[in-house]
């Protein structure tokens, strides 16, 4: 794709998350890299590149490509010039699959930062055999949804014995704030809890297991993890499907892989409240007029301020166990949902532009489609993947 007139493409560099996205890129892209903004108006991406110009007065002249996101034969042209599309347009289970479509029939590296199970496997049975023909990679979840998580688990699969069965779980902490967009993103996932579980039973029935090999997300109960001192609440995200599916991607996490996906708290109370806090806005999301009243108090495009990301954190442990042995890994960062995923987007882009990938093609998680690759970028950009003794 050497011939393309853009190694990367950015829908949605007007929205919260894809602005922050775009300012990465300006600041630590390298120099050769030749990219342009794509959106509907106008008006808002001269906006943006001239907020880019001030970081880097080179990008005063770039591209600007005026696209809708629903008009495919228009994203068929845009992505035909581009070997990465990076999309930050949610929610994608409503506004994604053109521009996914686009890409498998074009042969068109894709990355988001999707969290909707529904929409990944949507996408999987419309897209991801067109995208094995292309040649196409579709890495979806490439944020805080689900990088820590899946290249964490790659990472701490990599300390432990191959040719045994292996058991890990993940434990999830931070003390971030939310967007609007994701805000809006999690309602629209919980007022479709029928049609994601759908999506997941046909899927599931469709996609081929791996041969001689298992791999399985296993949900957990609630409990004090006495290794790690948190109590341990069950997570029902993205990020154990990820990180199961890398499983079965990957010869390395041996014959037989279970992996469990809990947030961590330091008190049952904590823990309690969170619980029920949950429980509380996925009751919400099933009445209309309460769904609307809660997505009118958070607006889409709209997130924490610059002074709230500084102080934001998260670490993700992990606990291995495989033929006796045990290890026990973090990944930590700043502000997960938006400081630290627009560099986790725009470094998964660089990675599937530039570097010397393992050979993969359709719908394929993180650690399959980049592995070594990515998680030496986001080491260099400042991500934390430790042994912890």
């Amino acid at each position: 794709m050497a011939d393309r007139d853009y190694d990367i493409v950015l829908f949605g560099a007007t929205g919260f998350t894809g602005g922050l996205t775009a300012k990465y890129l300006a600041r630590h892209a390298p120099a050769r890299l030749r990219w342009a903004l794509a959106g509907r108006n106008r008006a808002k991406l001269e906006k943006v590149r001239t907020e880019l110009a001030g970081i880097d007065p080179r990008l005063e002249v770039m591209d600007l490509v005026v696209v809708d996101a629903a008009d495919r034969d228009a994203l068929a042209e845009v992505t035909a010039r581009s070997r990465v599309a990076i999309s930050t347009v949610g929610p994608y289970v409503q506004h994604g699959e053109p521009l996914v479509a686009a890409c498998a029939q074009t042969g068109t590296d894709y990355v988001d930062l999707t969290g909707e199970p529904e929409f990944v496997d949507r996408m999987w049975l419309a897209h991801h055999a067109t995208a094995q023909a292309s040649g196409a990679r579709l890495v979806h979840a490439c944020g805080f949804d689900s990088i820590p998580h899946d290249l964490g688990a790659f990472f701490t699969v990599g300390l432990l014995p191959d040719d045994q069965p292996i058991t890990l779980r993940g434990v999830v902490r931070s003390n971030a704030s939310f967007s609007g967009g994701t805000f809006h993103s999690a309602l629209g996932a919980m007022e479709r809890a029928r049609q994601m579980k759908a999506a997941f039973a046909e899927r599931r029935k469709a996609e081929p297991r791996p041969e001689g090999r298992s791999s399985r997300a296993v949900a957990g109960k609630p409990h004090r993890d006495k290794e790690l001192g948190y109590w341990l609440l069950p997570l029902p995200t993205i990020d154990p499907q990820v990180v199961q599916r890398s499983g079965a991607a990957l010869a390395a996490y041996g014959p037989k892989f279970r992996y469990s996906h809990y947030a961590g708290t330091k008190t049952l109370r904590y823990a309690a409240g969170g619980a029920l806090g949950v429980g509380a806005i996925a009751v919400s999301a099933q009445v209309k007029p309460v769904r609307n009243f809660l997505k009118g108090k958070v607006k889409q495009g709209e997130g924490p301020s610059e002074e709230r990301r500084r102080k934001s954190w998260f670490t993700v442990d992990f606990v291995g166990e495989a033929g006796g042995e045990k290890v026990h890994t973090r990944v930590s960062g700043g502000d997960p949902g938006y400081s630290e995923t627009s560099k986790m987007l725009a470094e998964s882009a660089l990675c599937l532009a530039f570097d010397d990938n393992p050979p993969t093609a359709g719908q394929v998680t993180t650690a399959a489609a980049m592995g070594e690759n990515l998680l030496a970028r986001l080491r260099n950009a400042g991500m934390s993947f430790e042994v912890i003794d």
